[in-house]
């Protein structure tokens, strides 16, 4: 009602409201500092990096030694065909854990706008593909088998640095880890090729050979896919424990991150497959085209290494997602149900 002249209310002076203090509203969201607010990071990127490199390194030498060992023409062929997947995995996870590390930079100059952060992890990407590619020309023979294994590693390289710069730094971070260690893994596995064969049967029939060949495979990748999933589990773990060390309030990576880091040495062996069959598509062919043996090999192995590739992800995936559970405790609702049951049967035994 309006104050009108001739109104009860007319005379009655405007009284000053009183407000209750705790009824005051809070400041605004915004305006509070936010709960592990600090920008995530990948820990121990660089380390990754520097073993990452390494590992492609090695890679390179090896082949290099097996090309230049090899009689020139037809063997040299051959050899760079079967090296050039090792090479790509390796130079993928060599772009990716470099990109780790220029972004880590960033984070720790406050920079935290994801458009540069992708930017920086794929030119991270791209020269560390560049630097491979200059190694290869300079210690391999110049060829064109030679410029094939460079750009198709240069690549890989500029693709991982994409894909790392593209997600979550810490699950990015447990890719990395887990696929190195199924990476170094694999070749560890090679020692115990030749008693798993023996294991399986493996006599001096073709069918024989070719079903104990099935199984040796089928076992590095389950293997393989096992490792690869504990080391993104334990990383991911670790990481977390770091992070709360620093600050409390900080917060985990869900449920479906752990998934992700488990599958995503997987899903970077069949990338890895799609850059050699689109890039390496010359050399496979090249090699494939020296005899019908070859040629039979070379299907087998492609095929071999996207059956691998699959393993490893739902393996690693699976892992990860159950070393995940094992850590989870029973929901708040849950323990106020058990203890409520609890008192209930105390009292009855009374």
């Amino acid at each position: 009602m309006s104050n009108q002249p001739g109104s009860s209310t007319a005379e009655e002076p405007d009284q000053p409201v009183e407000t209750d203090p705790a009824a005051a509203p809070e400041p605004a969201a915004e305006a509070l500092p936010a709960a592990g607010g600090a920008i995530a990071r990948a820990p121990g990127a660089v380390v990754l990096a520097v073993l990452a490199v390494g590992w492609l390194a090695a890679m390179l030498w090896s082949t290099r030694a097996a090309i230049t060992s090899a009689q020139a023409g037809v063997t040299a062929i051959s050899l760079s065909a079967f090296a050039l997947p090792g090479v790509i995995s390796a130079a993928l996870v060599a772009g990716a854990a470099a990109a780790l590390a220029a972004a880590n930079l960033l984070a720790r100059r406050g920079v935290d706008r994801a458009t540069l952060r992708f930017v920086v992890a794929t030119g991270a990407g791209l020269l560390v593909g560049l630097a491979a590619a200059v190694v290869i020309n300079l210690t391999y023979f110049d060829n064109a088998t030679t410029n094939v294994i460079a750009g198709t590693a240069a690549a890989a390289a500029t693709i991982g640095g994409a894909v790392a710069g593209a997600g979550n730094a810490r699950v990015a971070g447990a890719v990395v880890t887990a696929a190195l260690g199924a990476l170094v893994f694999v070749v560890a596995f090679s020692r115990a090729r030749d008693p798993l064969f023996d294991l399986f049967g493996a006599g001096d029939t073709q069918e024989s050979l070719v079903t104990a060949a099935k199984w040796v495979s089928r076992t590095e990748s389950l293997l393989a896919g096992l490792v690869a999933g504990l080391l993104a589990f334990a990383y991911l773990a670790w990481a977390r424990r770091r992070a709360q060390r620093r600050d409390p309030a900080a917060g985990d990576v869900r449920w479906p991150g752990y998934l992700l880091a488990g599958a995503g040495p997987g899903l970077l062996l069949l990338l890895a497959e799609v850059v050699i069959r689109v890039g390496g598509r010359s050399l496979l062919d090249l090699a494939g085209a020296l005899s019908e043996a070859d040629s039979v090999a070379q299907t087998s192995l492609g095929t071999s290494r996207v059956d691998n590739g699959i393993w490893v992800l739902f393996v690693g995936a699976l892992t990860a997602l159950i070393a995940f559970g094992r850590t989870l405790g029973p929901s708040p609702d849950d323990a106020a149900e058990d203890d409520g049951v609890e008192a209930v049967e105390a009292s009855a035994d009374r």
